[in-house]
């Protein structure tokens, strides 16, 4: 099915993830069902969903983030409400929220991942939460960390995460900018979460970001680094990282592509890893920053909550 919103953020993609992606749509899809002609029922909640976190910065940044876009989605025909959900470790949770808007009979939920790219949340554990897949691992997962799985009565719409756009690649472009000074003295460092499940998507992203940064920069090196399972959580990484730079670069420009901030992350983890590094602060340029706040990702959510709005009252998605 072909719509505005895939033809201006979709780039071409191999033949394999196109039906892999297909594949993930197919099973988040639900049939249209029959809507009730009630002037208390509304149309179209939109629900901006995160990963979660124990930290409390990490958590305000996104709740930021709907303040900052709320009054623009509420002036798409169509959509009457918007809130935020994490997936884990964070208040309100996926069911909390879906089940605000039944409670408020809404016949549709746009349900937007503030996710990088597709992994085992996107393709397994959010189907499975709620409701559209029955995936033993996640199913086994949400008992052992008390996420609760709650099927709405609304017709749920899982978009794509933020891959499906080049607004990471202007992220990135503009933070290393605000470092860089002698582009042929440097090099980038991204730092990523990672995923095992689904390397080979995660590690193609971050070549494609650090290759565009790269080109519309001058600095002519670029290498990644893992901070989250993958990487058992450790500073080593990142470490190991940035000494691949230093051996052959003056300094090394470290930026996490994290959504939010957290002390763990962007400070025990990848601070830490920075810190290990020789006379770091001369030769390592970091700040424990995130991907929010950026006004790119912003109006993507807007440009996404509104195409499908259109579809949806269009009657050409399901």
């Amino acid at each position: 099915m072909k719509h505005r919103f895939y033809r201006k953020y979709f780039s071409p993609l191999p033949q394999k993830i196109i039906a892999f992606l297909l594949i993930l749509l197919t099973a988040c899809s639900t049939p249209e069902k029959e809507t009730v002609n009630d002037s208390k029922t509304k149309s179209i909640g939109v629900l901006l969903l995160n990963h979660g976190s124990r930290s409390e910065r990490w958590r305000s940044n996104l709740l930021d983030l709907e303040e900052n876009i709320s009054k623009k989605i509420l002036t798409i025909e169509g959509i009457d409400g918007v809130r935020t959900a994490f997936m884990e470790h964070a208040e309100p949770s996926i069911a909390d929220a879906l089940k605000a808007f039944d409670r408020e009979q809404y016949r549709h939920v746009v349900i937007i991942p503030i996710f990088l790219t597709i992994g085992t949340h996107m393709f397994d554990d959010i189907p499975t939460i709620i409701g559209k897949k029955e995936n033993p691992a996640s199913l086994e997962k949400m008992k052992l960390e008390n996420i609760e799985r709650y099927v709405p009565k609304a017709i749920t719409h899982l978009a794509p995460p933020l891959d499906f756009s080049d607004l990471m690649k202007k992220n990135a472009l503009r933070r290393t900018k605000a470092f860089s000074t002698e582009a042929k003295e440097e090099g980038l460092v991204l730092v990523g979460y990672g995923s095992t499940a689904f390397d080979e998507q995660w590690t193609t992203l971050f070549n494609n970001i650090g290759t565009h940064v790269c080109n519309e920069t001058g600095i002519t090196d670029h290498t990644t680094a893992w901070c989250g399972h993958i990487a058992h959580y450790s500073p080593d990484t990142t470490t190991a990282a940035v000494n691949r730079i230093l051996q052959k670069k003056k300094r090394a420009i470290v930026i996490p592509l994290l959504v939010s901030s957290s002390e763990k992350f962007q400070g025990e983890i990848i601070g830490s890893g920075v810190a290990k590094i020789n006379d770091h602060e001369s030769r390592v340029l970091y700040k424990p920053d995130a991907i929010l706040p950026d006004v790119y990702l912003e109006q993507w959510i807007i440009d996404v909550a509104r195409e499908y709005a259109e579809n949806i009252q269009a009657g050409t998605k399901s």
